[in-house]
C-alpha cells in the first residue's frame, strides 16, 4: 500500500497528533516514515541567502527533528528527518515529498476558523491543491 509516509512536523504539541496516527499506519503497511520541518521563518531566510551560520531556532529545529526521529527508530521505525530551510512551508513540503517518492502526506491540522485561514494563510490547504499524493489530515485539538 504505502512505502513512504512523508510526516510534516512544525515543532508544536500538535505533531502528536499525527504521530499517533502514523504509527499504527506503519505499523500496517510497513512504511518508511520521512519527517520534514520547513524553517521558515526570517532568520531561516536570511541564513540560506547569506549562506550564513546555523542560527539558534536552526539547531532547535534539527534537534527536534532529530529527538523526534531517534524515539521513533527506538520503536522499530524506520526514519528520514530533513530540514528545508528558507522556503515556504507548503513548498518545502512539496519538494521533499517529490525528491523522496512519498506515496502518502501525512498531517495534523490545527483546525483554525476562516478568518485565522485567511490571515494566516492554511497549508494543509495549499497542499491539498498543489498536489496529487493523496494527503491523510487529522484536525488535533490540543493547542
Amino acid at each position: 500500500m504505502y512505502k513512504k509516509i512523508l510526516v510534516p512536523l512544525d515543532n508544536s504539541v500538535t505533531d502528536e497528533t499525527i504521530l499517533v496516527h502514523v504509527r499504527k499506519l506503519v505499523h500496517l503497511t510497513h512504511a518508511q516514515l520521512v519527517l520534514v520541518h520547513v524553517a521558515d521563518g526570517f532568520a531561516a531566510r536570511l541564513q540560506d541567502q547569506l549562506n550564513l551560520a546555523d542560527s539558534e531556532e536552526i539547531k532547535d529545529d534539527q534537534a527536534y527533528l532529530d529527538q523526534v526521529s531517534a524515539r521513533l527508530q527506538k520503536d522499530g521505525f524506520r526514519v528520514k528527518a530533513v530540514l528545508v530551510q528558507g522556503k515556504e512551508p507548503a513548498d518545502g513540503i512539496l519538494s521533499v515529498a517529490q525528491d523522496e517518492g512519498c506515496d502518502l502526506i501525512a498531517m495534523a491540522t490545527h483546525g483554525h476558523q476562516f478568518i485565522e485561514d485567511m490571515i494566516l494563510g492554511s497549508v494543509a490547504d495549499m497542499l491539498r491543491h498543489r498536489t496529487d499524493i493523496p494527503i491523510l489530515m487529522i484536525r488535533s485539538s490540543l493547542k
